[in-house]
């Protein structure tokens, strides 16, 4: 599947990043990031299958991202670094567990190499529920989505994904099939591959996504792994703390 993909920075002979992002993200969402990594090296942000302006799939499993990710990279010259958060960190595992080779260096944001106990489905049915032949701008979706998402940062996240179009509106998340798939998402597939690459698991400081109870699955899969939290962010570490993030990311990949 050929994913969409935005392009920031220039040639600089450094190896180009990779940007998966998480779950209803798009690869709009790490404009800010990406442009101030994209002063280093070049930065290709990726829509990833079912999100964004990539297309749509029936599978929505992460060894077939994983291959989506690969044939962005095959488009590239030499290894690459990949970056992924939350559900984009476990695309870029489950790709440096099965092609290690295309890899130089990973960073995973916020997520261990787990299966998680909780679901994202009470979103997909909230952005579900948003009658959108009543949607002929953007206010008027967050005032239907108001009442299932109280949260307003939260909101305005799920709207980045939503078109408002002279045809109507749509969402260009595949709801469908994320809410049928949300098992395999919360899960993580069971891989024999080791990646003895630099890994960075880059975590928020008030976040319980990765817990000490992960590392030693973490280091049995990634044994150069690394670990860096920063203080006083949660799961959302980018947009929270750019700056701190930022300053982590380019370390690493410098190193």
């Amino acid at each position: 599947m050929k994913l969409n993909v935005i392009r920031h920075g220039t040639e600089t002979g450094a190896p180009p990043l990779i940007i998966a992002h998480g779950l209803f993200g798009s690869a709009r969402n790490w404009g800010v990031i990406a442009k101030r990594l994209g002063e280093r090296r070049p930065v290709v942000a990726v829509d990833l299958r079912n999100h964004g302006d990539s297309p749509h799939a029936p599978d929505h499993a992460y060894a077939a991202m994983a291959e989506d990710l690969a044939a962005v990279i095959a488009d590239l010259d030499g290894p690459v670094d990949v970056l992924g958060h939350s559900m984009g960190g476990k695309v870029a595992m489950t790709l440096a567990l099965s092609r290690p080779q295309v890899l130089r260096r990973l960073i995973v944001v916020d997520i261990a190499p787990v299966a998680y106990g909780q679901s994202q489905m009470e979103y997909v049915r909230a952005m579900q529920a948003v009658d959108l032949s009543a949607v002929t701008r953007r206010s008027d979706a967050d005032a239907l989505l108001a009442a299932h998402v109280p949260d307003a940062s939260l909101r305005a996240f799920f709207l980045q994904s939503l078109a408002v179009e002279p045809e109507g509106a749509r969402w260009k998340l595949n709801l469908e099939v994320l809410g049928d798939q949300m098992p395999l998402i919360m899960d993580f597939p069971d891989i024999e591959g080791v990646f003895a690459g630099h890994a960075l698991f880059l975590c928020g400081g008030l976040s319980d996504y990765v817990r000490a109870a992960h590392w030693p699955q973490i280091r049995a899969r990634f044994p150069a792994a690394e670990r860096i939290d920063l203080p006083g962010v949660g799961h959302w570490l980018h947009a929270e703390a750019p700056r701190p993030f930022g300053d982590a990311v380019e370390a690493f990949l410098d190193r």
